[in-house]
């Protein structure tokens, strides 16, 4: 990675700035596989095809659309990224964290990450939702390897990489709403091919609780950003092992459908609250004044 990488993130972000002709985003939100209804959800919407931004790419995969959406979220500027491009289809790490470089340079401060991913813990069932406590990156890939780029430290903290207080807020949502939320560790794997029942059991050995292919590069980023992440993965299917089943895309956007409504019920209330919070924090500054 070098200058280009860098003058790849100021042009896309300088086209999608314009673009946005002012909106300025505080929340970004990823959106996995499936998992495009919350973007329906977004007032005032603009639409950005991946076309009309300089190094991004239009996604391959069954699911991922390929656009930014932009606009008011439960009262809160979001940006949202339908479509990943990822790493298994041939792009390098740093290409594949290019959208959340551009919403961080766009002042986004809250990265909320989903992804559909295959159940290695054994009371998981297809359609659970887990907040991600901690990942274990295995795609043999850092996305910020080489040359250090502008607003990022070269060796940022993971110890919390999934803010503490933006889980237990979701944990708070999801009991109002009656929604059951799980928590553990997801593994990402490169991919494409689905694991192995022996990989699984290692992962299992290793602690994780939820397998996929994406997530951990973007959380890095984020956090190199000084951004806050809120992950959480909608199990799609028991992985490999735990059952018997044979495994198929088709599946996985099945399940990420039927629990879509759902998921994006409890992102929107999330991000309300979080508007709600820096509304508070305002009106408290302004009264010590």
């Amino acid at each position: 990675m070098s200058a280009t990488a860098a003058g790849a993130v100021t042009l896309a972000t300088e086209a999608v700035r314009q673009a946005l002709d002012g909106h300025r985003p505080r929340v970004a939100v990823v959106l996995g596989s499936g998992l495009g209804r919350l973007a329906d959800r977004v007032n005032d919407p603009r639409r950005i095809p991946y076309g009309d931004i300089p190094g991004f790419h239009v996604p391959t995969v069954q699911g991922h659309k390929g656009e930014l959406i932009a606009g008011m979220l439960g009262g809160v500027p979001v940006i949202m990224q339908s479509g990943r491009f990822h790493m298994y289809e041939g792009h390098p790490a740093h290409i594949s964290v290019l959208p959340t470089r551009v919403f961080a340079s766009l002042g986004a401060d809250t990265l909320i990450v989903t992804n559909a991913a295959g159940g290695i813990r054994r009371s998981f069932g297809p359609g659970t939702l887990m907040v991600i406590r901690d990942h274990l990156n295995l795609t043999g890939r850092n996305p910020l390897e080489g040359e250090v780029l502008p607003g990022e430290t070269r060796f940022p903290d993971m110890t919390v990489a999934y803010d503490a207080d933006l889980r237990r807020l979701a944990h708070r949502v999801a009991v109002a709403q009656g929604t059951e939320l799980a928590e553990g560790v997801y593994a990402a794997l490169l991919g494409p091919s689905y694991e192995t029942p022996a990989e699984i059991r290692m992962l299992e050995g290793l602690g994780a609780d939820a397998v996929g292919m994406s997530t951990a590069p973007e959380t890095i980023v984020a956090r190199a950003r000084g951004m806050r992440v809120l992950g959480i993965s909608t199990i799609t299917n028991l992985a490999a092992g735990v059952s018997h089943d044979l495994m198929s895309h088709a599946d996985v956007m099945n399940v990420a459908n039927q629990v879509a409504e759902r998921l994006a019920k409890l992102v929107e209330e999330i991000v309300e609250r979080l508007g709600e919070a820096r509304d508070e924090r305002r009106e408290t500054r302004d009264v010590k004044r």
